[in-house]
Parts: C-alpha cells; sequence; structure tokens
C-alpha cells in the first residue's frame, strides 16, 4: 500500500470521528464497511489501533476513547478548536482529504477550477528539509523592484508562511545581518549549504508575523484599526476574517471590526479591494492614507 493510499485512510477516519463528534465502534465499522477503503470488510481492530496511533505520531492529533459510553472522539477538539483552525496539522489533512475528494472526481476535472500555488511545486521541498535540519542556503532572488536579480544570498531559514496562494520564508540574511522575507517563486537556484545555524533563543517563529496583516513586518507599534461594515460585508468578515485580532461589536444596521495590526502597504491594498463595502473608523492616519490613495486613484481617470 502506497503512503499516498495510508494517508488517505488516516484522513478518512479523522474526517469520519470529526464529523460525528463522537463515535462508537459499530458505527464506525459500518461506514469504513461502505467506504471505498472498506469493500464490503469491517476495520480490524489491530489496524484501527496502528491507525490511531500513526495519526497521532504524523498530525498530532489523539483519538480518544470513553469507556463510559464506548466512544471514540478526537481529544480537545472544542478546547483546541481555535488554534486548530491554523495549525501545520490541519492544514495537511485538510489537503489530504481534498486530494482524495478530487481524484474521485476526475472524469469532470475539465469542470473544476482551483487555485495554482506556483512555488510549492519546486522550492518547497528544500525549504522543508532546511528548516528541519536548521541548514543555511543559498539562492538568487528576482523581486519585482528590480530588473536584474541578486545573486549569492545566504540565509538562515527561520518559518514558512502561506498566504494568498503564495509562500514566503522567513529568515536572517547572513550578509545583511538582518530578518528579511522572501517569496519562494522569485527564488531560484536554491542550495542547501553544508553551514547549520542555532535558532535565536529569543525568537518565537508564531510570534513574528502576528501584528502583520500578509508578510510585511516593520519596526512601528501595531495600532488598534475599526472598521464599519454594512451587514451584508459583516456576514463575508465573519466568514472570512482579515486577521485573527478580529473582534465584532453588532449594531443596528452596521457591525464594526476591531483589529490590531500593523499599518502596512498590504494591508491599505486589502482595505481599497474592499472599496465602499467598508470604512475606516479609527485610526485617523489610516482615513487619511486611504483618503489620499482614493484621490490619486480617481486622478488618473480625469
Amino acid at each position: 500500500m502506497g503512503g499516498g493510499e495510508l494517508l488517505g485512510r488516516y484522513t478518512w477516519v479523522v474526517d469520519t470521528i470529526r464529523r460525528y463528534g463522537r463515535i462508537s465502534r459499530e458505527e464506525f465499522n459500518a461506514r469504513w464497511a461502505n467506504g471505498k477503503y472498506g469493500s464490503g470488510k469491517e476495520m480490524p481492530r489491530r489496524t484501527f489501533y496502528n491507525y490511531r496511533q500513526a495519526i497521532s505520531d504524523l498530525f498530532g492529533i489523539d483519538v480518544g476513547y470513553d469507556p463510559r459510553t464506548r466512544e471514540y472522539f478526537i481529544a480537545g477538539e472544542e478546547e483546541n478548536a481555535a488554534s486548530a483552525d491554523n495549525s501545520v496539522s490541519t492544514w495537511l489533512l485538510n489537503s489530504a482529504a481534498m486530494s482524495g475528494v478530487l481524484a474521485d472526481a476526475r472524469s469532470i476535472s475539465h469542470r473544476i477550477f482551483i487555485e495554482e500555488v506556483p512555488s510549492a511545486r519546486q522550492n518547497l521541498a528544500p525549504l522543508l528539509d532546511a528548516l528541519k535540519n536548521n541548514i543555511t542556503i543559498r539562492f538568487c532572488y528576482q523581486p519585482y523592484t528590480r530588473s536584474r536579480p541578486t545573486p549569492g544570498i545566504e540565509l538562515a531559514p527561520y518559518l514558512l508562511r502561506l498566504f494568498r496562494q503564495r509562500w514566503y520564508v522567513a529568515g536572517l540574511n547572513l550578509g545583511e545581518k538582518r530578518l528579511k522575507t522572501y517569496a519562494l517563486d522569485r527564488m531560484s537556484g536554491i542550495e542547501l549549504t553544508a553551514q547549520r545555524f542555532d535558532m535565536p533563543p529569543n525568537f518565537d517563529p508564531s510570534e513574528y508575523f502576528r501584528n502583520s496583516f500578509g508578510i510585511v513586518v516593520d519596526s512601528s507599534q501595531p495600532r488598534k484599526v475599526v472598521l464599519r461594515a454594512a451587514p451584508k460585508q459583516a456576514k463575508y468578515l465573519r466568514a472570512l476574517p482579515l486577521h485573527h485580532s478580529q473582534s465584532e461589536m453588532v449594531h443596528d444596521g452596521f457591525s464594526d471590526f476591531t483589529y490590531t495590526l500593523l499599518l502596512t502597504e498590504e494591508f491599505l491594498k486589502e482595505l481599497m479591494m474592499l472599496g465602499p463595502e467598508i470604512t475606516v473608523i479609527a485610526p485617523m492616519e489610516l482615513r487619511l492614507l486611504l483618503i489620499e490613495r482614493l484621490r490619486a486613484t480617481l486622478a488618473l481617470y480625469g
């Protein structure tokens, strides 16, 4: 049995238990037998035990058992729901589940369109190796702002981030001695060097982008931002928050969404994309920046 099929089976187990919240062994076996992997047969007890162990080792997800009700469940699902949504384990499970669903839909693949992640195909694998082994990398970089690429950049990669269908790596530029972020799809000729590095003890990867919308980090202080949205737009913001710090205050006819983040160019562009669907209430600095950008846009059209 190939690794891809095993991953699909692990995903099926987690998805099934999550879907039902709690499930008895009899109910689980009935669904397994009627599913794509069971072929009419129940899952052997030993196989189920091995799958539980593998799921725990690979994804850090524990399948618990309640002897009082004789039911299985995902341990800590309710308590860790917020953090689980952002975890790599959940992302891997969702990706594996989607791959399985799309594999079953090959006959209608000409009617299914998904977004491309251009940097994942070639450059992601060596970056993962570098992160796992704390090895510096050397590469050539072609930013959009320059006509010629910059060769020989050496980086101690600290973390990877996926944002808007693009992968980014952040780490210490060894030549410039400062933290920088690079888009993987603008990198070429990635080489793993023989030089190892130690992660700085005061660097927390989970905190690095905490106050950013996107991948820009600067030395400014995060600000309290309030956006006002009509009921229709408020539904979209609830379903897909702009930032993890988002909170909402519902009023008659509108909602105020509050954030704590850096006032970066990326965030300003996002507000421009939202257009008349939102109004910046605070801070005044952000309102003025947005007004200036809108006037400059209008000036292009006379």
